[in-house]
């Protein structure tokens, strides 16, 4: 049986080794120890990294746990990797996105209709960097596939689920003005 130091320590180390968020369903399979146990650590974790001296915090996402590095010290970061190539999505690949996100699950001619344009292109991008997937097809004539966003999406917007979306009317509104 471990201590609590010990808990916390061994779910700080998973955290630290896990490339995916880590939900708790998994440290409870990993460490064999009760959700209480598990959440009392994460608290514990989650105020030492959030203490000023510390260039990493705990943060919840896409209904798991990750250690990331503070925002305050991408610039760093940046100069770090100096990546090699731009990650940033198009105009158009955001715009599908997040008809996509407000509207899942949609087909392509759904998108379209929306945004009057063709989407194709976008699609395959969003799907090739992980943030869509196909969620089966609708029950209309042709059956089109009908898309959804992923959890790589939830991590990619920082977000823990899409109730965390902000509301479709406050973007009419910033247009509006």
């Amino acid at each position: 049986m471990l201590s609590k130091v010990e808990v916390k320590a061994a779910i700080e180390a998973l955290l630290f080794m896990a490339t995916d968020p880590l939900p708790i369903k998994v440290i409870k399979e990993v460490l064999d120890i009760g959700v209480k146990d598990i959440k009392d650590a994460l608290e514990l974790l989650e105020a030492e990294y959030t203490r000023g001296d510390k260039g990493i915090e705990l943060v919840q996402v896409s209904n798991g746990y990750q250690l990331q590095t503070k925002a305050e010290f991408l610039p760093f970061i940046k100069e770090l990797h100096k990546p090699e190539m731009n990650n940033t999505l198009s105009q158009a690949a955001l715009e599908t996105l997040a008809i996509i996100a407000y509207k899942q699950p949609a087909t392509r001619a759904e998108i379209e209709d929306i945004r009057g344009v063709n989407v194709e292109k976008a699609l395959k991008t969003l799907q090739k960097r992980g943030l869509i997937e196909e969620q089966g097809r609708k029950d209309t004539i042709g059956n089109p596939i009908l898309y959804g966003t992923t959890d790589e999406f939830l991590q990619y917007m920082g977000m823990n689920s899409l109730d965390e979306l902000p509301p479709a009317q406050e973007f009419t509104e910033l247009y509006d003005e």
